[in-house]
């Protein structure tokens, strides 16, 4: 691309998306200012800005560049429903929940919760960031006196939620075993799995999702929806001292009881909730935000399922509906009195039981997951719930999750069983269309007309057979744009608003994806890393190979017999094969570095720590197969690079 290019910036909203959008203005309950209230209520202190950094002083979290928020009513570029949902997003410091309980907030895309006991202070998820964390207890400090961590709390096994806890523990903590980290039930397996195999997709798909990589502002991002964005310091993962396992667990951490209730694959593969009786408190982790959460992630996830989800709010409502006198999350701000934390539950309860048994049955009438999410509508009393509409997941693409989770990608129509490739179909719509000419032609008069959705078709096709027709991308960039100012969903609205930009601009270049933290390689099964290994593998490289490798791990008494033939890695635990090529004895601790990038098997072996026997150019020829996964890929365009 040109220098010109590269200087196209965001255009204005067209007069029919500012029509769609004060339409939307007028509609909804603009004059419902609780949620306003209950954001700013018990504010204590905080940091201008919620400013956050390293110890080198790199910014870890601010939310200076939302300055733009302060405004009431939104712009054309943003709409209105979000604007609000944004400008509630940006309350930040230390609130007081109910005396004993505070809540740090805004200093990150979660919350932390801080449970006063007798002696010292419980902390409910620890943010992100070590940085984040750090800061955040900080300042309660600050404001209520310095105490001792009593105990850590993990709610689930999203980063959010468990990343920052070296910010709030110490290695003397860990080491001592006497402050207690505790979590659901499979909470180590999920949190070190869900994103590790796939991850480099994930990672390259929630540039999307979050919009980390846009500008600030009303043309670009404003939100994600559950928070502003996400932090970006040093993240640590803290296994677990004490996993809750059955709904009716209870603990008392100094002093204080909490009565635990299990939500596996709800909004987390685990999760859990709890209720403590001395504060009349209920905490439901990310299972009854301020929003309609996803059911499937942009970024990529397994489905989540809502009809557990919608049991496990019912099952909450029966057990503590009417004790609780106030619901906190880990996201958004609380909700005060029985009735409003009642009525809440409820609404969110059917919210996900409406979504699941609407797309069920509009299935079973033959409605394919577009058609579905054309079809259904919320009921009015959800509609018009602040707290169901979809900020971060949305209905329109929660029906097709759920659809998926029962059906799978295929609609049965055999023309969509086996089409071709977006570049291939791409130059055949162009050719059918009548070439590129006619197609922007078009286009334009339909961009004129406000039929975004079809010009966004149309124009995807024609830069997948053309990718350099600049034409084309600059008028596919005008029409995200223009989709992105009509979001409610902050993540449509990072999509298609990034999608623009990775099309004027071309895909950032960015450095290549550094190894693994070695603490998270650390927590993997070895099971798990072989697994890594065998995604890595490039099966055509592989094709005709046999490699056997028996492996011996003495600090952990391992040992595993591994098989490369068919293209495929296998292997079996505690077996060593007679037919090994080579025999490799080595720490698990070193594996771990070696996956970390720290070292490689070449520097082990010459530093002699390594044993091997046989014919050890095995292990390197079996290493030379390994694909090394680019930090960046194409979304919008044609994959430059040939993958085989």
């Amino acid at each position: 691309m040109n220098q010109q290019d590269k200087i196209e910036s965001p255009k204005d909203a067209t007069s029919s998306v500012a029509k769609q959008n004060a339409a939307m203005r007028a509609a909804l309950p603009f004059d419902d200012t609780r949620d306003f209230d209950d954001a700013a209520r018990g504010f204590l202190a905080t940091r201008g800005d919620a400013n956050v950094t390293s110890r080198k002083g790199r910014v870890v979290w601010s939310l200076a560049q939302y300055g733009f928020l302060s405004e009431q009513e939104a712009p054309p570029t943003v709409n209105p429903s979000l604007w609000r949902q944004s400008r509630l997003n940006m309350h930040h410091g230390l609130f007081e929940v109910v005396p004993g309980v505070y809540q740090v907030r805004g200093f990150d895309i979660a919350n932390m919760t801080l449970i006063e006991g007798e002696t010292g202070v419980i902390v409910v998820d620890t943010l992100t960031s070590i940085e984040g964390a750090a800061a955040g207890l900080e300042l309660y400090f600050e404001q209520r006196g310095r105490r001792p961590v009593a105990a850590v709390i993990f709610t689930h096994t999203h980063t959010d939620h468990w990343g920052g806890a070296l910010g709030v523990l110490d290695e003397e903590m860990l080491a001592s075993g006497r402050v207690p980290v505790i979590a659901p039930d499979q909470f180590m397996e999920h949190a070190v799995s869900e994103n590790i195999i796939a991850g480099p997709a994930m990672h390259r798909r929630a540039q999307y999702q979050f919009g980390p990589l846009l500008a600030k502002g009303p043309r670009g991002q404003v939100d994600t929806g559950l928070g502003k964005t996400v932090a970006a310091g040093a993240v640590a993962l803290v296994r677990p001292t004490d996993l809750i396992k059955a709904t009716g667990d209870r603990r008392t951490i100094d002093g204080i009881v909490f009565e635990f209730q299990m939500a596996p694959n709800s909004e987390a593969p685990a999760e859990m909730h709890f209720y403590l009786p001395h504060y009349k408190l209920l905490n439901l982790a990310e299972n009854c935000t301020h929003n309609f959460h996803n059911l499937l992630p942009f970024r990529g996830a397994e489905v989540r399922d809502p009809l557990a989800w919608s049991k496990y709010l019912n099952e909450a409502l029966h057990l503590w509906g009417d004790k609780a006198e106030v619901m906190c999350g880990q996201h958004h701000w609380p909700v005060w009195g029985k009735e409003r934390v009642q009525t809440m539950i409820r609404q969110q309860r059917d919210l996900y039981k409406f979504a699941h048994d609407q797309t069920l049955r509009l299935m079973n009438h033959g409605l394919t997951a577009t058609e579905i999410a054309e079809t259904i509508r919320l009921p009015a009393s959800l509609e018009g719930a602040w707290h169901g509409r979809g900020y971060y997941g949305h209905i329109r693409h929660n029906v097709k999750a759920i659809y998926q989770k029962y059906l799978g990608w295929y609609d049965a129509n055999p023309a969509n069983l086996d089409p071709l490739p977006p570049a291939e179909a791409g130059r055949k719509f162009v050719e059918y269309m009548g070439g590129a000419d006619a197609i922007l032609a078009r286009a334009r008069k339909d961009f004129d007309n406000g039929e975004f959705r079809f010009v966004a078709q149309a124009l995807s096709h024609l830069v997948f057979a053309e990718p350099d027709n600049q034409a084309a991308r600059l008028l596919l960039a005008d029409t995200f744009d223009q989709l992105g100012y009509l979001a409610e969903s902050a993540t449509w609205r990072n999509a298609y608003l990034f999608g623009a930009q990775e099309l004027r601009q071309g895909m950032l270049q960015v450095p290549a994806r550094p190894g693994m933290p070695v603490d998270t390689v650390a927590a993997l099964r070895t099971e798990q890393l072989w697994d890594v290994l065998g995604v890595r593998l490039n099966g055509p490289k592989a094709e005709g190979k046999h490699i056997v490798l028996n492996w011996e791990f003495p600090d952990t008494q391992e040992r595993f017999a591994m098989t490369l033939e068919n293209s495929a890695l296998t292997y079996i635990e505690g077996a060593s094969a007679a037919n090994a090529d080579a025999g490799i004895t080595l720490p698990r601790s070193l594996l771990n570095r070696i996956i970390a990038k720290q070292t490689t098997f070449p520097e082990a072996m010459q530093a002699g720590q390594i044993q091997a026997t046989g014919n050890v150019t095995k292990l390197a020829e079996l290493m030379s197969l390994m694909d090394e996964f680019p930090r960046m890929f194409e979304i919008v365009e044609p994959k430059r690079a040939v993958v085989s």
